[in-house]
């Protein structure tokens, strides 16, 4: 039998109990609902080492986990005890959070599993009876109504794949943002021109937008067209030809083209950092990235580093 540490008396009692498969199997005989307990092959349980609740929590709540066979394929039985004298008026969605790393750990190792069905239940003991909460996530909310029509219906899809291009336009502060996205896979963005010059003149990015997308264009593109790409776009755009072309010659300052010179791959990692360096300079959060891209606390502190003037050059003439 698998062992576990435990916190309290209460945590001792429950795991000695139900850890035994013929006591844990009473159990859900029992408490189980008709149509759950008739979907599951009871026999088939096997204890699971593993714990799911907030480690500041478990001197508060306890929880055990089968795995079990159902009609459907693999799910589990997932059990919470509440040990503290004052309910939490919040249990339901730790049932819900629980359950969802349940489904997390059943395909971190093959993604193209089904979800497995994980039934929740909580025992409970406390000094108020009957239990006082909803056991429903839904009924946590202000406007459970609206809860349940979000939650329990596919999310809302924004899909540019299958958006006009006419209609895109349309999309105001948006629009470059989606038309870009929408056609980046093609790698020769000259089709877009003519659309893109009347997105820019319309000023609908500031400059750290337009900075985010030439940088974005150049990192799944090739200096080549990119630099034939920049050349149209200030033919097309006389006025704002400055404007476009100082922010160009920022991005190939900041490396990506001079790390070209020094090597395919090494000017990929040269591009991306400079993107990671845009991103950090508009606000992103430094941890959000480093854990992203796992970069070390030195390698993120480089990032705030500018290259050495000695290696900025010219790069498209005037």
């Amino acid at each position: 039998m698998t062992n576990f540490t435990t916190s309290t008396p209460h945590d001792a009692l429950f795991k000695s109990f139900l850890t035994h498969p013929d006591t844990a199997r009473d159990f859900m005989e029992i408490h189980l609902p008709k149509d759950l307990r008739e979907l599951c092959d009871l026999d088939s349980l096997k204890l699971e080492s593993a714990s799911f609740v907030d480690e500041k929590l478990r001197a508060l709540h306890s929880d055990i986990l089968w795995s079990v066979k159902t009609r459907e394929g693999d799910g589990y039985i997932y059990v919470v005890i509440e040990h503290q004298s004052r309910e939490d008026i919040h249990m339901a969605f730790r049932l819900m959070r629980y359950s969802m790393a349940v489904m997390q750990r059943h395909i971190e190792h093959d993604k193209r599993r089904p979800l497995p069905l994980v039934i929740p239940m909580l025992f409970y003991h406390g000094s108020r009876s009957p239990y006082p909460w909803s056991l429903c996530w839904l009924d946590e909310f202000a406007d459970p109504t609206t809860a349940r029509k979000l939650y329990t219906a596919a999310f809302p899809l924004v899909d540019v794949t299958i958006v006009p291009d006419d209609e895109i336009v349309q999309h105001r502060r948006v629009a470059l943002l989606e038309l870009i996205q929408k056609h980046i896979r093609q790698r020769d963005l000259m089709g877009l021109i003519d659309q893109l010059v009347v997105l820019l003149v319309t000023e609908c990015a500031n400059d750290s937008q337009i900075t985010a997308l030439l940088n974005y264009i150049l990192l799944t593109g090739d200096e080549a067209r990119f630099k034939a790409f920049i050349s149209e776009l200030t033919r097309r755009m006389p006025h704002h030809r400055e404007r476009i072309m100082t922010i160009a010659e920022r991005i190939h300052n900041d490396g990506w083209l001079l790390g070209r010179e020094r090597g395919r791959k090494e000017g990929k990692v040269e591009g991306e950092r400079s993107l990671l360096r845009l991103l950090l300079q508009n606000g992103a959060d430094p941890e959000w990235i480093q854990r992203y891209t796992g970069l070390s606390a030195e390698q993120m502190q480089a990032l705030d580093q500018p290259l050495p003037e000695s290696k900025r050059e010219p790069w498209i003439e005037y």
